[in-house]
């Protein structure tokens, strides 16, 4: 007979406690613990895709493991494939959340009907067929190899896997399922985890790769107990600014793959656009040359990317100076203003200082901060840049222009998108081979040699 128990729940990181408290010991939350019923089985029956003999209980010596090159199953979208590390494992299970509206039913499902050898099941507990359906033919895509199920239940999940046997599952969402096992609402901290469970089990069992979609808290972090991060193989992160087009697919985790591996998307009218060559869409195009425009030549996870970075600087009116910022961090503009001000001499003390990155984008790139200097004295000095440069290097705070890494894939992207000329710090220009590149190479050892030679 099934035994019953009540126990306490942490909303927020999934602490579990015998009864009530109003703020959680583990993650310090208030007012977040909600009772769940648990029945706990005495000995829960086999589902009917488990095999015992496929994974028998016994230890190996790991000399006597044959290593196996993991076989990938190879996606119509390039982007996905880069993110993974290039392709989806079998019997991985991935999963991916975001903001809402950011695009991730929409992207899995462009996926799965743009995959036509492929069958995949779509299962959807926030949709109906019928809505799918319609987002389907807005992006105008067909493939009768792709099914729908709209059920929350998972033992109604796994009968229909019995008879569609698909070889791509597309859960949409974890916090939409339940599971007989659990007595709780949906989306509470019992019912996820149990969910993905099951889920990862049958993607084990199976082989079957298994796409989770799920939703954040408004702290950012993903919904649910902190273990679902740790059951399932890759976690992916779907960023974006809705008020701009473009989103950025990044990896939190992967166990097949490099985590600095991120995709760039286009949100248009057919869908999700991948996004081959950012750099051109990042520099935007001037019919005349303007002040306080320079550009970087950065790297976000181990792809190149050229970005540009505008600046405002202005005479104060207020008493107090407003230092304001886009896509930086601001106490990293507060520091360089205050080497310029110390080893420049330059007065930013009495100026308004605006700082924004093009394209909604958030740089974490120290190698930005050359850039951002040039920007600022070029607004400072109403000057504006020369034309088809960019700049790369970290500034210290004695002003000297540290070295930076990768910077042969820095310099090949300028290359690439037709620069005449770079600038680098002196450290990394040991071991370069200039003769590679058709680009102009420039050394430089502090903020004054850079000045010295643009204004």
């Amino acid at each position: 007979m099934a035994k019953t128990r009540s126990a306490f729940f942490c909303q927020q990181c999934g602490y579990e406690s015998a009864k009530w408290v109003g703020k959680c010991t583990s993650c310090n939350s208030w007012n977040t613990m909600v009772e769940e019923i648990i029945i706990k089985e005495e000995k829960q029956k086999p589902v009917a895709w488990q095999d015992e003999k496929q994974s028998p209980n016994k230890a190996y010596s790991i000399e006597d493991v044959i290593p196996q090159d993991e076989a990938r199953m190879h996606m119509p979208d390039d982007e996905l494939n880069r993110v993974l590390g290039g392709g989806m494992v079998p019997g991985s299970v991935i999963l991916i959340a975001g903001e809402p509206g950011i695009g991730k039913s929409t992207l899995f499902l462009q996926c799965a009907l743009q995959w036509k050898n492929i069958t995949t099941l779509y299962v959807s507990g926030e949709e109906s067929a019928h809505q799918i359906k319609l987002r389907a033919d807005r992006l105008g895509m067909h493939n009768p190899n792709l099914f729908l199920l709209t059920a929350t239940d998972t033992n109604t999940l796994f009968q229909e896997v019995k008879k569609v046997k698909p070889q791509l599952l597309i859960i949409d969402s974890i916090q939409t399922m339940e599971s007989p096992y659990i007595e709780s609402a949906a989306g509470s901290v019992s019912q996820v985890r149990e969910c993905a469970a099951e889920l990862q089990r049958f993607a084990k069992a199976s082989n079957i790769p298994v796409c989770i979609i799920g939703h954040i808290t408004k702290d950012g972090t993903i919904a649910g107990p902190k273990v679902l991060e740790h059951m399932v193989d890759t976690v992916l992160q779907f960023e974006g600014d809705r008020h701009y087009a473009y989103r950025i697919l990044r990896t939190l985790k992967n166990r097949f793959g490099s985590t600095s591996e991120l995709g760039i998307y286009e949100m248009v009218a057919a869908g999700m656009r991948p996004v081959t060559n950012p750099s051109e869409i990042l520099l935007s195009q001037h019919d005349e040359a303007l002040s306080g425009i320079a550009i970087a030549a950065t790297l976000e996870g181990l792809r190149p990317m050229m970005v540009e970075v505008q600046a405002l600087v202005t005479q104060a009116v207020y008493g107090t100076p407003q230092r304001t910022v886009s896509g930086l961090d601001l106490r990293r503009l507060q520091l360089l203003l205050a080497v310029l001000e110390k080893r420049g001499g330059f007065h930013f003390g009495a100026k308004d200082v605006f700082v924004n990155i093009a394209g909604g984008f958030k740089i974490e790139d120290p190698s930005i901060e050359l850039a951002l200097v040039c920007s600022l004295l070029s607004s400072f000095e109403d000057k504006p840049l020369p034309s088809n440069i960019c700049l790369v290097g970290e500034i210290g705070l004695s002003g000297e222009i540290r070295a930076v890494n990768r910077i042969d894939q820095r310099i090949a992207e300028a290359d690439k998108l037709g620069m005449d000329a770079i600038f680098i710090p002196k450290a990394n220009a040991k071991g370069l081979e200039e003769k590679n590149f058709k680009i102009a190479i420039r050394t430089v050892n502090k903020v004054e040699d850079v000045y010295r030679l643009l204004f």
